[in-house]
């Protein structure tokens, strides 16, 4: 179990900047690592903290089996 690490965030843009968070493998391999590849996330700065959270699917209606991002 290794849930801690040091990360780098970076910048991948040219034009446009596209910053990205560098998650170590130690940490992204731990059995608590909430997330998926691919997933979408829901950030919010607190504080001086950036919260990284899961983002709620919503249904399209309670009949249907397709989600709405």
């Amino acid at each position: 179990m290794a849930g801690e690490g040091k990360g780098k965030i970076v910048n991948k843009g040219g034009k446009y900047k596209k910053i990205f968070i560098y998650i170590p493998k130690e940490v992204a391999a731990d059995t608590s690592f909430p997330f998926k590849i691919g997933e979408r996330v829901k950030i919010k700065i607190n504080g001086k903290k950036l919260v990284i959270e899961k983002l709620e699917e919503r249904r399209t209606n309670a009949n249907s089996d397709s989600l709405v991002n």
